[in-house]
């Protein structure tokens, strides 16, 4: 099966002793990125992977891919790109508001929606630029959950949806405490931009290795606190709710997967999901003992993982060739 580039990675970088370009060049992947402006006027980053040697017409198909909460399109989250990008799929992915490059205030989410409009915009450049391969989309815990958005919205216009570590319902391990999270709403409204703390940061409880986590708070574009608002703190309860209450009306192919000792998002959450769906085709994975972040993991259990997502979107992909 394919050797995820996260063997190469070290705490100080991704491309561990390669400069980013370099890197691209080893792996044979031509890369693009490029500021896209959304509906509010504010410069969004976005980037594309894809195999250096194969033609737009070679290619298996199209993979989106959403980050999650305090991530970024690229460093650690790219390497997951480029091995797609590798196995023959144009990939391509943007940096969420107040997100590594693109704009908008950090940790401060003040409408979930407007991420999932933007979402749509990019992907949906990015998929009539390929109009005659399958879609895919990928998503990451929040971005997990935008994923689902996309795809409540977008109904089968996606072949397949895969979620890690999906925010379906937030671990009682990492919300608020009671009462602050019933006095959460008039707090927001009041105050939307007054910083809850929270005894320890999102990564220090996302990611299994050590290493993995400096790695991650190394990012050069890492813009965080650690501390969300209480607008973000808000909106993220919000979106599980609104997922819990139409999830049932997920339509697309659906490969969750889950930790089952994530201390973010609860495992409850995607067996919801799970059950709930309306998909002929779902698939629920949920992985004793691992953390939220299941790239966190060693590296030969986060490659085994990553070659199981792999081969259910190859599976799919072939279906439509």
């Amino acid at each position: 099966m394919a050797k995820h580039p996260i063997h190469e990675a070290n705490e100080n970088s991704p491309y561990g002793n390669l400069t980013k370009e370099e890197f691209y060049q080893k792996h044979h992947i031509f890369h693009q990125e490029t500021f896209m402006l959304n509906q509010h006027n504010m410069k969004i980053f976005t980037q594309s992977w894809q195999p250096a040697a194969v033609s737009n017409s070679q290619l298996k198909g199209v993979v989106g891919m959403i980050h999650g909460y305090t991530s970024e399109s690229g460093w650690l989250f790219e390497l997951s790109a480029v091995a797609i990008a590798k196995a023959g799929f144009f990939v391509c992915s943007l940096d969420l508001q107040g997100h590594g490059f693109s704009e908008g205030p950090r940790d401060h989410i003040t409408d979930v929606q407007s991420l999932v409009q933007d979402c749509l915009q990019y992907f949906d450049s990015a998929r009539a630029h390929h109009p005659n391969l399958p879609h895919f989309l990928y998503g990451e815990s929040l971005g997990a959950a935008i994923a689902i958005l996309v795809c409540l919205q977008q109904k089968t216009a996606w072949k397949g949806l895969i979620v890690s570590g999906a925010m379906c319902e937030i671990s009682s391990k990492f919300k608020p405490v009671w009462p602050l999270e019933k006095l959460l709403p008039p707090v927001a409204f009041v105050a939307p931009s007054w910083r809850i703390a929270i005894t320890r940061a999102p990564a220090s409880r996302s990611y299994r290795e050590n290493w993995k986590r400096k790695l991650v708070e190394r990012s050069p574009n890492r813009r965080t606190s650690g501390k969300p608002t209480a607008a973000t703190a808000l909106q993220l309860i919000r979106v599980c709710e609104y997922i819990k209450r139409n999830c049932h009306e997920l339509e697309a192919a659906v490969l969750i997967l889950h930790g089952g000792e994530d201390m973010i998002c609860d495992p409850e959450g995607a067996k919801y999901l799970y059950k709930s769906a309306s998909s002929k085709d779902k698939t629920l994975k949920i992985f004793p003992g691992m953390w939220h972040q299941l790239i966190g993991e060693p590296n030969e259990t986060a490659e085994k993982i990553f070659n199981m997502i792999l081969s259910w979107i190859e599976v799919r992909a072939a279906l439509c060739n």
